[in-house]
């Protein structure tokens, strides 16, 4: 911000805000500091000149939302940089090369120099103005009488209704390729100008006020149209009437008068803006609006603002040495900032009266810009690190995966959401059963379109929009099917086909049912309405259905029941595994489940290096304590400085050593889930005794290679292990609170009651979740908010039946 900065240890080339910088100095002794301050002031008002806007990129499909970024048009900004020097607070401005040594002049020049998370994310090609196209001031429009309607839109070639392009010389409708953001063709557009020559097109969806994405075949880039207005007034278009979908989200569906977007944005009633403590919104960066949803809901649970925010000075003293990779840093961090209050603040009366005064009201955007969050929590994930649309749904159980990594203190927030589901499973010909036991984090409810109450308004409705569609005329409003929530819970509790049954009982595939229910009911219950499915080609689709969500929900009679009298149990036989005979292979198959153990993080490495270490004195460190962080390793630098080969290169130990050394450190005891026997046998085979596999298997939530690792790093269950031996490799285990507290008793459960009560939700507006918008709605102090973004309001209409993830709290007894 203007007034406080940011200050960067010149030792770590770590960032810190004014309020912990003192403390940062006084926990390490550094003393050296570059403090960068922006100071913003506003444009004149015209002094663009009126030029025109830059266009989105047709070529990405990204989402940015630009209108609160402080590089957007409207303001200005002043770098300055000093050197400060504690604890006297000594300031040297920038640049200096006349009192500074020379080192600490090219550290500083590269660190200003250097991309930060905030920019990397950024596209290069997002700074690139578009061009006026070559044949936008010549082009010809054919009379042929062709005119667009506002929706309803279809290739003229083929069936899809998604990417579609209008061609600005004869109104031509047609299909775009296939790109990565999941909108796709079957390039009929350009197969269209390769037969014409038809030079121009307009991607429908586009259209605004502002302009639109026009894309030239004949100069094979995107490109400006200065005459857009006229060329699409041509076909029947008036650009004034036209409007962008909230965000600067576009979206081809077709939107009827009552459209998805509009009910669940709450879209024509106008919505009172909330500050303070707990309404702080986020800005969207780009489709990052399913991780904004998501955060809001969680930071809405006591159990994570006390994990993390109410940790967060321990926290942030016991940071390791680089806290932007660091979990719970940056969820503190992201909490802090959501919770504080101190960037949700209502706009000052004296500023209303100016900007009445002057006719410029806006909206003040507050909020926080969470991208380092973002670029952490995304980090190495092939679809979460990118800029397109997500599933809330994956995002929610993938950061749950993250809190079990990193645990925070003696409680573990994600305790809260994890329940055990019991799964019967029966052979339909010999009729006995099998019961096991798998751990869960979400309950996925799916949508019994048969049990529809308003089947006569669907068949009717259908019957007009194809009439329309043939026609080319506006199509009817839209009727949604109406599901019972009865329906769905139903259709939840009736036995599945099992694929592929192998019936231990038969010793041969048969004919198997499963049955789920609930062993245990966890204290927050997370419904995922399970809308999504594929279409014919593949891509995914959204069932457009409206749920009566109860407010209270009980399901109590979904309780598991364990074995009953008269059913007969299947034998614990695994289905026959076939091993190869050639020792070779069987070799390079162990050998690989030690692939985790001797990756080195060389980010650590590089870390340790910067401080002066040797850097294979740095990589052994790393390797020898598991890969648990530059923090971790630094501890084993200093108890191994003075051997004789400190700074030999590393050595990797031969297989048999591997099993005995590394994996200790890097065995987090995992979920109690029962192992499948397909995996057990796999052990067994290879000579291991079967209680040994299960062990193992459940300690390291059934992955395969984990739990060969595991069964070479822990001693035989009948031996007795040396107290401090154990001691110490606790200590040195970053997951040994979970260690301490789950041994082999199972995963930790809340159980309770079956009796709920709604809290919040998360809507999805868009045909698939690769694309679209994320909207969160939560109760607070007795009434609806709706978080859109940046955007937190008072909700008048929360749209319930819409809703995509469902978040219920239990009603105590």
């Amino acid at each position: 911000d203007s007034e406080g900065g940011l200050y960067v240890c010149m030792n770590t080339f770590l960032g810190f805000g004014r309020e912990h910088i003192e403390r940062h100095y006084r926990k390490t002794g550094q003393c050296v500091y570059l403090h960068l301050k922006r100071h913003l002031r506003q444009k004149v008002p015209g002094a663009s000149g009126g030029a025109l806007p830059k266009r989105r990129n047709a070529k990405l499909f990204l989402d940015l939302e630009i209108s609160s970024d402080l590089n957007s048009d409207d303001f200005e900004y002043e770098d300055e940089a000093k050197l400060v020097l504690f604890p006297d607070h000594y300031e040297i401005s920038l640049p200096n090369i006349e009192e500074l040594p020379a080192l600490v002049t090219i550290a500083c020049d590269a660190l200003l120099s250097a991309k930060s998370p905030y920019r990397k994310q950024e596209p290069d090609s997002w700074e690139e103005e578009l061009q006026a196209s070559k044949h936008a001031k010549t082009l010809v429009q054919l009379d042929n009488g062709v005119r667009i309607p506002p929706s309803g839109w279809k290739c003229s070639r083929c069936d899809l209704r998604e990417n579609l392009w209008l061609n600005l010389t004869d109104g031509s409708v047609l299909c775009g390729k296939w790109f990565f953001d999941g909108s796709g063709g079957n390039g009929h557009a350009m197969e269209h100008y390769k037969e014409t020559g038809y030079p121009l097109a307009v991607k429908l969806g586009t259209i605004t006020p502002d302009g639109a994405d026009v894309y030239s075949f004949d100069e094979e880039e995107p490109v400006l149209d200065p005459h857009i207005a006229k060329h699409l007034a041509h076909f029947g278009i008036d650009m004034l009437q036209m409007q962008v979908t909230e965000n600067g989200l576009r979206d081809n569906d077709i939107k009827p008068r009552v459209s998805e977007w509009e009910v669940i944005q709450e879209a024509g009633v106008k919505l009172k803006p909330m500050y303070g403590p707990g309404y702080t919104g986020m800005k969207n960066l780009g489709n990052s609006c399913y991780l904004n949803a998501v955060m809001q809901a969680i930071f809405s649970i006591p159990e994570f603002q006390r994990a993390y925010v109410g940790n967060l000075p321990r926290i942030f003293d016991y940071s390791p040495l680089d806290p932007t990779q660091d979990f719970n840093t940056q969820m503190a961090k992201l909490g802090h900032g959501l919770l504080s209050g101190q960037y949700s603040k209502p706009p000052m009366k004296s500023e209303l009266i100016e900007q009445v005064m002057k006719e410029e009201h806006k909206p003040q955007h507050n909020g926080i810009s969470p991208r380092m969050f973002k670029a952490f929590i995304s980090k190495g994930h092939p679809e979460f690190s990118s800029n397109r649309q997500q599933d809330a749904q994956e995002f929610f159980l993938h950061l749950i995966n993250l809190v079990e990594r990193n645990p925070v203190g003696s409680e573990n927030p994600s305790d809260v959401f994890r329940f055990l589901v019991e799964e019967r499973t029966q052979c339909c010909q010999s009729r006995k059963v099998r019961y096991t036991e798998r751990v869960d984090y979400i309950m996925q409810l799916p949508v019994a379109m048969e049990a529809a109450t308003n089947k006569d308004e669907l068949i009717a409705y259908e019957l007009k929009r194809r009439e329309a569609e043939a026609a080319r005329r506006p199509l009817p409003e839209l009727v949604r099917a109406k599901i019972p929530f009865s329906a769905c819970l139903q259709a939840f509790s009736e036995p599945s086909n099992v694929e592929d049954f192998w019936s231990s009982a038969l010793q041969a595939k048969s004919a198997g049912v499963k049955t789920s229910r609930f062993a245990s009911f966890p204290e927050y219950l997370v419904v995922q309405i399970k809308k999504f499915t594929f279409g014919l080609d593949w891509i995914p689709k959204k069932l457009d259905v409206s749920i009566d969500m109860p407010d209270f929900l009980d399901i109590s009679h979904l309780r598991a029941r364990g074995l009953q009298p008269g059913e007969e149990e299947l034998p614990d036989i695994a289905p026959p595994i076939v091993i190869p005979d050639d020792p070779k292979v069987r070799l390079l198959y162990f050998r690989r489940s030690f692939l985790v153990a001797l990756d080195i993080d060389e980010s650590s490495v590089m870390q340790l290096a910067e401080m002066g270490f040797p850097l294979e004195a740095c990589r052994k460190a790393v390797y020898y304590t598991g890969n648990l962080g530059a923090e971790v390793a630094f501890n084993w630098i200093i108890a191994h400085m003075e051997e004789p080969d400190f700074a030999e290169p590393l050595v990797i130990p031969a297989f048999g050593e591997v099993a005995s050394i590394g994996a200790a450190a890097l065995g987090a005891v995992g979920l109690d889930n029962q192992p499948p026997e397909e995996m057990v046998a796999i052990i067994i085979s290879m000579g291991f005794q079967r209680n040994l596999a299960i062990q193992a298997l459940k300690a390291t939530n059934n992955n395969l290679e984990r739990a060969l690792e595991w069964i070479f790093s822990h001693p035989d269950p009948e031996e007795e292990s040396d107290p401090a031996l154990d001691t110490m490799d606790m200590e040195n285990n970053a997951n040994a609170n979970i260690l301490a507290e789950t041994g082999s008793e199972g995963p930790r459960i809340k159980d309770g009651p079956g009796r709920y009560e709604l809290f919040g939700f998360i809507s999805h507006m868009g045909t698939s979740t690769m694309s679209g918008h994320y909207v969160c709605h939560l109760r607070k102090e007795g009434r609806w908010v709706i978080y859109n973004d940046l955007r937190v309001c008072a909700s008048e209409r929360p749209p319930k039946d819409l809703g995509y993830i469902y978040f219920y709290h239990r009603i105590p007894s």
